[in-house]
């Protein structure tokens, strides 16, 4: 994973964690679930860079 999309996927985590705050802060039950699907978004982004690090690694490891 370049350090790019980490700094994005980081940004949009923190992004559904603000939201989601604001949403609870306001009792904004719509802005709390945006917030909560954008952090899953995320994770999920973060978590597919990760299985693409390891088979790299794993195709290296044999070359």
């Amino acid at each position: 994973m370049s350090f790019t999309d980490k700094v994005k996927n980081k940004a949009e985590e923190l992004t559904g964690k603000a939201k989601q705050g604001v949403g609870e802060a306001t009792d904004n039950e719509r802005l709390f679930a945006e917030g909560q699907a954008q952090e899953s978004a995320a994770h999920a982004k973060q978590a597919g860079e990760h299985v693409k690090d390891a088979g790299r690694d794993v195709r290296d490891a044999f070359s």
